[in-house]
């Protein structure tokens, strides 16, 4: 997933959404034979040769400075989250050359993010790990969300039942948003965790059976899921739009996330209806 190819397609994705008055430079028409900028423009930018920047785009730079890439990553515009994955993808090409592979050990729980979640009894919350992976939730998510416990545990994916379930298209109002979110963060945590053979099957999954997910896929988005907001047609209480926030742990492996409605609204209204539905038929948490 993550190697220096992989380095090479994400410079290429990046330099091809950016023209060159984007980035202040003269564009002295005619047609252009590439979308975005040309190799020989994100070169002079980054302030390195055409046949150096070339040879990166080929996987052919082994080794490729801090400096440059810091230069690389501010020609493209490139935000935080994604200057981060660029610095990631030559660690993880460094490593492949050098053999130094560890796969990720596998996730459970851990055990102050399932007491705080045992704590949250007025908020849907559930505990994510490295792949998306639903580890844990509370009663109120296995409402908002369905019970996760009537799933195989290998299948208590968000990103695989994002794309492969086809009732997420009703309950997330704005599912392509949603959807493509998810696609930017398992980018991300494939330049984290390059030799994760679950994420990898994950992935190749998603990308034979879903269409959408192979097309947002190969433009390469990166980003954190940290702070939002989702809007949701719920089959029982109707729409609502909830905020949602992302507590992590010191190792950056799991997070904590939960669901909250602005007080005064309708969506305060229709998760209090909720939380009373899920109150008269409770449904276990998750373990």
């Amino acid at each position: 997933m993550s190697t220096p190819l992989g380095l090479g397609e994400f410079l290429r994705t990046r330099r091809s959404l950016l023209r060159p008055e984007d980035v202040s430079l003269p564009d002295f028409g005619g047609r252009r034979r590439v979308a975005g900028l040309r190799r020989e423009e994100t070169a002079q930018l980054a302030g390195v040769s055409v046949d150096y920047y070339t040879r990166m785009e080929q996987g052919r730079v082994p080794n490729p400075s801090p400096a440059v890439l810091d230069a690389l990553a501010r020609a493209l515009r490139l935000d935080e989250d994604e200057t981060a994955h660029l610095h990631r993808l030559t660690r993880a090409g460094s490593t492949a050359r050098a053999g130094a592979h560890r796969p990720a050990p596998s996730q459970h729980v851990r055990p102050v993010l399932k007491r705080l979640l045992e704590e949250l009894t007025d908020l849907p919350a559930m505990v994510m790990g490295r792949r998306m992976d639903v580890l844990a939730w509370n009663p109120a998510a296995a409402a908002l969300f369905g019970d996760y416990s009537a799933l195989p545990r290998a299948e208590r994916n968000i990103a695989r039942i994002t794309f492969l379930d086809p009732a997420s298209r009703h309950l997330y109002a704005d599912w392509a948003r949603c959807a493509r979110e998810n696609v930017a963060y398992l980018r991300l945590a494939a330049g984290q965790h390059p030799d994760d053979p679950e994420l990898a099957n994950l992935i190749g999954e998603l990308c034979l059976k879903s269409e959408d997910f192979r097309r947002w896929w190969a433009e390469h988005p990166v980003q954190d899921k940290t702070t939002g907001t989702k809007r949701f047609h719920h089959p029982v209480v109707g729409d609502l739009e909830l905020a949602y926030e992302t507590l992590r742990t010191a190792e950056d492996d799991q997070a904590l996330i939960t669901y909250a409605a602005e007080p005064g609204t309708p969506s305060h209204d229709a998760l209090r209806m909720l939380l009373a539905w899920t109150a008269s038929a409770p449904l276990p948490a998750g373990a």
